[in-house]
């Protein structure tokens, strides 16, 4: 169970909130007599606007799904990969992200819960990986209040989608998969789940945006609706106005812990798809190939002379990993992978993932002003390696070449205060002129500019003539290649401007 369940956070993976193992599960289940199948539903919604029709189908096949884990797993202070994402995501945008002490936790076990939903009449039910992350025993409770104990049939953190499989004594009622790729802007929604354990809950609201990227991982394509839901909806349905389930909830963005009526739903059609895989299989092997990216804006684009502004930058190679062993250089945009078009880094990490580890496949990149292909060996998730989309001198301080920077040469000093390691080589960017290109673009006081147009810079006398050469030659921009904080970003300043 991810720590990010049981923390009242900024934002939060809506697990539910964690209970006492020595006391009675404080939640109440409404009864219900479950039935084989979906039942009918007359349309979409009538006349009145009510959605009895809909949750009368919908709610037997929703279920309550509790863990119990180690106190210590839910209580500490490690984060799971995606909890560190979502706490990354929005500590970008500067909205805060606190930790608390979870609740309700004694002794060295506690307990969770979540929410699920029935595919099929047999007992497999669709959930979230993080409500049963670290799991030492799963157990699900039907609507009538039935409690059964349940198997993991297969999780996949990546896409956070898990499978469980309960064997119950007679057909189970069941929800059916729905389009989401037909959702829109404004189309009504059902969320239905048991926040805070209280018991099986339902909430309206509407399709506010698609295609949300959280940075969670390479399948974020989130579904943001209004509806409120809570920490326990994770791994429940989301219903479309014809009983269909088009997504499931995962995620809330809440300064208070609670529902402020901003929620995310992994979209059905994606959920789909990884739920046959993982009854198939149990579990999913993602391709991966060893590169930090960047989106490619318009001054990049016109700084390498790419016509058009897609594709994604590579901004640094991973030792020994695929993309190492298929030469792949910093500084290269890939525009394609085999027949597939790469527009943005989102296409790029998402086409890797997809991959089998093993496949061999073509990488088209742009390379010095033209188009070169690379043959490519697909690695495996089991690395741990992902893509992210993300000689001394005297000191002298030199004026930027017009596009408004002071530059320094790296000294054991600059170095010290920086962290920099003997081997990272180029000038540090000394001032930065408000207004001017540089600062437009982004370029910090304190950032170790180690290329210009891909090429690498020695000192601060290195790279005023690297830019000024890129201004003679035509130009619209010059790529730099900065390091920050132990990370490299490629930044364009476009000339046009100063």
């Amino acid at each position: 169970m991810s720590t990010i369940l049981s923390k009242h956070r900024t934002a939060a993976l809506i697990g539910a909130a964690f209970i006492a193992v020595t006391v009675a599960l404080p939640f109440a289940i409404n009864a219900s007599n479950a039935v084989a199948g979906p039942a009918g539903i007359n349309g979409a919604l009538a006349s009145s606007g009510s959605f009895a029709s809909v949750v009368d189908a919908d709610k037997p096949a929703v279920v309550t799904i509790t863990t119990t884990v180690k106190a210590d797993a839910s209580a500490g202070d490690d984060q799971s990969p995606m909890d560190e994402q979502f706490r990354q995501f929005f500590e970008q945008q500067g909205i805060p992200f606190p930790k608390q002490v979870p609740q309700h936790q004694q002794g060295e076990r506690a307990m969770a819960l979540g929410s699920g939903f029935i595919i099929s009449p047999d007992g497999v039910i669709v959930t979230n990986n993080h409500v049963i992350d670290n799991a030492l025993d799963i157990k699900v409770t039907l609507d009538d209040g039935t409690e059964l104990p349940a198997k993991l049939v297969g999780t996949d953190a990546k896409s956070d989608v898990a499978v469980l499989k309960i064997e119950a004594p007679k057909p189970l009622a069941t929800i059916a998969w729905g389009d989401s790729d037909q959702l829109k802007l404004g189309d009504q929604i059902l969320a239905i789940g048991n926040p805070f354990g209280i018991g099986t809950t339902v909430t309206a609201g509407i399709v506010s945006a698609r295609g949300r990227d959280l940075h969670s991982g390479p399948y974020d394509d989130f579904i943001q609706i209004d509806a409120p839901i809570n920490r326990g909806n994770s791994g429940g349905p989301l219903v479309d106005r014809d009983g269909n389930v088009v997504g499931m909830n995962t995620a809330i963005y809440s300064p208070n812990g609670g529902s402020v009526g901003v929620g995310f739903a992994i979209p059905s059609d994606e959920a789909r798809a990884i739920v046959a895989k993982l009854q198939k299989d149990g579990s999913i092997a993602h391709g991966y190939l060893g590169v930090q990216i960047q989106a490619v804006t318009k001054d990049v684009a016109d700084a390498v002379g790419l016509s058009a502004a897609q594709g994604a930058l590579v901004t640094a190679v991973s030792g020994a990993t695929p993309a190492a062993r298929a030469a792949v250089k910093t500084g290269d945009i890939i525009t394609a992978v085999g027949r597939e078009t790469v527009k943005t880094p989102k296409d790029l990490s998402r086409l890797v993932a997809d991959m089998s580890p093993g496949a061999r496949e073509t990488l088209t990149v742009w390379r010095d002003g033209q188009s070169t292909e690379l043959t490519v060996t697909i690695g495996g998730n089991d690395t741990g390696e992902k893509e992210a989309t993300t000689g001394e001198s005297s000191g002298r301080t030199q004026a930027g070449p017009g596009i408004g920077i002071a530059l320094a040469d790296l000294t054991p000093h600059t170095r010290e205060e920086l962290n920099l390691p003997r081997s990272v080589t180029g000038a540090v960017v000394a001032s930065v002129n408000p207004g001017k290109p540089a600062a437009e673009a982004g370029i910090q006081t304190g950032d170790v500019i180690v290329s210009v147009n891909d090429k690498t810079v020695q000192n601060a006398g290195d790279v005023k003539n690297a830019v000024t050469n890129a201004a003679r030659s035509g130009r619209k921009s010059v790529l730099l290649l900065v390091e920050r904080g132990g990370n490299k970003i490629f930044v364009a300043v476009p000339f046009a401007a100063a």
